[in-house]
């Protein structure tokens, strides 16, 4: 007797796009974790005591979607920052005046980390809830999310922008106990205090509260916010030679845009540009609107823009192609 051919077994699309899926999963796999799989903690942790220790500060730039985060990966840049602000304003439209909670965050961490491999200083405001447990709870799904470091100011829960009049702090004791719920509530990540005091209560009190939110919070590193003078720093590096310091430059505020090597000069060792690239986007979009309103097309503000090639780069668009090509070729 003849044996039969068994027939050959056609494709569907369902196998199709589970073999794409995960040939592009493999791809985003390797962007997201590399090979090392430190946890993002250890990495900022690193980076901030080598800056530290070095004098060489290192520059955080904040990125307002996942796509900004791999750009400012690409050029080189080791860590990035998710601002309040920035979720407040780019993604929900609404003032950073308190608005954002903690899941409006979070949404943006975990589409920034799935795509970078350096680690995030993320903004909590003060916390994102009324109790310790509150705290405790965000920053373990901060770091459950992704993030290498988070920030935690000393302002009300109504909390206003550092750079805007008619703050208020709450008393040191409150703030030493908000931090040490977020020690309790990290495993690697890297607890950075915040205080607003220095517009409101001045330099010596604002360094007394700086050295309590240390040696009784357990804080890692002090963000000063609304610095006006070089010397201001100076006196909180003196005051905390251990302590990383980080310098907020952000455009239109209170604290002027000093070069690195001043603030290296004045002890400092990370800093801050957090919605530099945000600024300049909101600028270029607002004339590409207008341009197009103006002319009827968008020929004329074409020159403004990314080349396309130039945006496929950015997000290596092509290997996630050729992972579509490979798995189609496969399931022919």
């Amino acid at each position: 007797f003849i044996l039969a051919a068994a027939p050959r077994r056609r494709s569907s699309p369902f196998h199709a796009a589970a073999a794409t899926a995960m040939i592009v999963g493999r791809v985003l796999g390797r962007r997201a974790f590399g090979s090392a799989r430190e946890s993002a903690g250890a990495k900022f942790r690193k980076l901030m005591m080598e800056a530290h220790n070095t004098k060489k500060p290192l520059q955080i730039v904040g990125a307002t979607s996942a796509y900004a985060g791999r750009m400012a990966q690409n050029i080189g840049f080791q860590a990035v920052y998710v601002s309040g602000g920035g979720v407040a304003l780019a993604n929900l439209g609404v003032p950073d005046l308190g608005v954002t909670g903690l899941d409006d965050v979070l949404v943006d961490v975990r589409r920034l980390t799935r795509v970078t491999t350096v680690p995030a200083l993320v903004d909590i405001d003060t916390g994102f809830g009324a109790s310790i447990f509150n705290i405790e709870r965000t920053v373990r799904d901060m770091e459950q999310a992704g993030a290498g470091a988070i920030h935690m100011e000393d302002q009300v829960s109504a909390k206003r922008c550092g750079h805007r009049p008619n703050k208020q702090v709450v008393p040191t004791g409150e703030m030493v106990s908000r931090l040490q719920a977020a020690i309790r509530g990290r495993h690697e990540m890297v607890i950075m205090a915040r205080t607003d005091s220095l517009a409101i209560e001045g330099l010596d009190s604002a360094i007394d509260r700086c050295k309590a939110y240390v040696n009784d919070g357990g804080a890692d590193c002090i963000f000063a916010e609304a610095v006006t003078d070089l010397a201001q720093f100076k006196k909180f590096s003196e005051a905390l030679p251990d302590v990383p310091l980080l310098a907020n430059l952000t455009e239109f505020g209170q604290t002027p845009l000093w070069k690195l090597d001043e603030l290296a000069d004045v002890g400092i060792s990370l800093v801050l540009y957090p919605l530099s690239a945000f600024r300049a986007q909101s600028r270029a979009a607002e004339a590409v609107f207008k341009g197009i309103m103006a002319d009827g097309t968008n020929k004329e503000v074409e020159k403004l823009m990314h080349h396309r090639m130039t945006t496929y780069e950015v997000i290596d668009y092509m290997s996630y192609e050729r992972a579509m090509d490979e798995a189609a070729a496969k399931a022919k």
